[in-house]
């Protein structure tokens, strides 16, 4: 360790019984490793004296503290030059109540352990994402969500939270206490300190029936206001733009065991998974290839001819997840539900290089594009007073979220990759869709964001400034993306983060490196504790102080309950 952090650390240690599980020399990298970094310090805390031991110290020393989990974002949101904080020490299950639904368990858990304990006591979570390879708290720090007009965001279902503000308060909040700092934890964007605690809603464990077939995408279409969205629980597609098909993914609970229902595929395991990346590497050299690719790889993984289909029983905790399969750009919006014909329609004209029919203005000669577009929805928003400041999703009926994901093939970035987004973007942006806050946006500005949420934003904005007025928890994406402009102040606040460069990778992806003012700025130790205003009615408890390796090969990668095949683990069978 450096000695003068090591000088400043003990200077302004204010309790050395409470130890500190820190490791100077990490290296942290995206799950997709679009971005890496070097934080000075990596941080596992094993109890809240251990967290709040930690805030406390990085606001003396100021330092920006960055709480990460699997890393699953492939923004730089997660990168830091400064102490980066992971809660995989802190992640026990505190209390189940099986009758009502409630968990209360440390904020480390990852939602794949959370469902293993739920499941002990007959419980599981309601909805999920493509993973749950993530914490709870990163889940619910950046929206995310599953594919159901059933069930809106995860955090939809968070009763109570628990945070360690920047003076080193626990603080409760819930929708009857502490209301304002509930709706902007909801989704914080790890903005506002560490979240310690979340008592959840889960339902009954259950088991689904899910199907796929393969549609027309004018299917797609012409049921989208009928019932393609209602007729079940669970409904997501994968269209294929080129050849203007799709899949349709559907599922609902059963009182049946779990059990295969589809027939063996030889292409179902390694080969296709390595196939498809193999080709998905030529193309990035003859672009022109994709629309031959797209059509060859999908026929293979799901026929060739229209109506093919197949199935599974298995635990719902498990058949929501899907394989994200390659490293990748994810660009993801969400959209009113009702735009989705047309937005689809107008995308689809401009990946097939009808730019007038489009009405976007870029050029799409050239542009040659990955498959699958994903297209999820989410509905049943919560109450006005309970949504998150920063919810993307519509207030008032369904969600439609387009997801325009790029495959960064042995971690090559995809030729295409500035101008598409450039034109998907322009395209959301004018059906009023609002960004996914843990993809690769790459138009939105500032302004872009305040027009987007207006009040709800600035609301979220004084949340911030009031629990971590000298920006413990801010940093370059934070700064440029939600926080309000500099002002002419020609200084950040004192412990945030700047950007100072980032570098192209001969492996791929960027290196990213931040600078801080740090020790020649730190001013008087207690003077962030004493511009505080604690928040009527918290629960602010005394401390004791105060009082992965991205890996190639599938078969280590693979969700829980993937069979094994003729081939290898079956990682290909359900995208």
């Amino acid at each position: 360790m450096n000695p003068h952090l090591a000088s400043e650390l003990a200077r302004f240690d204010p309790d050395p019984a409470i130890p500190l599980h820190a490791l100077p020399h990490h290296t942290h990298h995206t799950w997709a490793r679009t971005f890496h970094s070097r934080p000075e310090l990596y941080i596992q805390p094993h109890s809240l004296a251990e967290i709040q031991k930690t805030v406390t110290l990085a606001r003396r020393c100021r330092r920006r503290i960055v709480v990460v989990g699997s890393g699953h974002c492939p923004s730089d949101i997660t990168c830091t030059s400064a102490w980066m904080v992971n809660l995989d020490k802190y992640a026990s299950v505190l209390r189940v109540n099986a009758a009502s639904g409630a968990m209360l368990v440390q904020a480390g858990i990852r939602i794949h352990d959370l469902n293993l304990a739920a499941k002990e006591h007959g419980l599981t979570v309601p909805s999920l994402g493509s993973i749950d390879e993530q914490s709870i708290a990163g889940a619910i720090a950046t929206g995310t969500h599953g594919s159901s007009m059933r069930h809106g965001l995860l955090s939809q279902n968070v009763l109570s939270l628990r945070i360690v503000l920047a003076n080193g308060a626990a603080v409760r909040c819930s929708p009857s206490q502490n209301a304002d700092l509930f709706r902007a934890a909801l989704v914080s964007l790890g903005a506002l300190g560490v979240v310690v605690e979340v008592e959840y809603r889960m339902v009954p464990h259950a088991n689904i029936h899910w199907a796929q077939r393969l549609v027309a995408l004018d299917e797609v279409l012409s049921t989208w206001n009928a019932d393609l969205w209602t007729r079940h629980e669970y409904t997501r597609v994968w269209w294929l733009p080129y050849t203007k098909r799709a899949v349709v993914w559907t599922a609902d609970k059963t009182a049946s065991p779990p059990q295969t229902l589809r027939i063996e595929s030889w292409y179902a395991g390694a080969v296709g998974y390595r196939t498809y990346h193999a080709l998905l590497w030529l193309s990035h050299y003859i672009p022109r290839l994709l629309p031959a690719v797209e059509w060859f790889v999908f026929g293979m993984q799901y026929g060739f001819k229209l109506g093919g289909s197949g199935g599974d029983i298995e635990e719902q905790r498990t058949g929501l997840l899907m394989n994200c399969l390659y490293s990748q750009f994810v660009n993801e919006w969400a959209l009113p539900l009702e735009r989705g014909p047309e937005a689809i329609s107008r995308l689809s004209a401009w990946l097939n290089h009808d730019d007038a029919a489009s009405g976007i203005p870029f050029p799409s000669k050239g542009i040659w594009v990955h498959a699958p577009i994903e297209v999820r929805v989410s509905g049943a928003p919560p109450p006005p007073d309970q949504r998150p400041f920063l919810d993307p999703s519509q207030p008032v009926g369904g969600t439609l979220y387009l997801n325009a994901t790029l495959y960064r093939p042995y971690g090559l970035d995809p030729p295409c990759t500035q101008r598409y987004y450039a034109a998907f973007e322009y395209l959301m942006k004018e059906l009023g869709g609002r960004p996914h806050w843990a993809k690769n946006f790459a138009t939105v500005s500032r302004a872009d964001i305040e027009s987007m949420y207006g009040a709800d934003l600035e609301k979220w904005r004084g949340v911030r400034a009031e629990v971590d007025p000298e920006g413990v928890f801010v940093g370059p994406w934070v700064r440029r993306t939600v926080i309000e402009e500099d002002a002419g102040r020609g200084a950040p606040l004192a412990c945030e983060e700047v950007e100072v460069g980032r570098v192209g990778r001969k492996e791929g992806g960027a290196q990213w490196v931040g600078r801080q003012g740090g020790f020649e700025r730190r001013g008087s130790a207690g003077s962030s504790v004493e511009s505080f205003e604690h928040m009527a009615g918290a629960e602010a408890e005394a401390s004791g102080m105060l009082e992965s390796r991205w890996e190639e090969d599938v078969e280590k990668r693979v969700r829980e309950g993937a069979r094994e095949g003729v081939t290898g683990v079956r990682v290909f069978d359900k995208m």
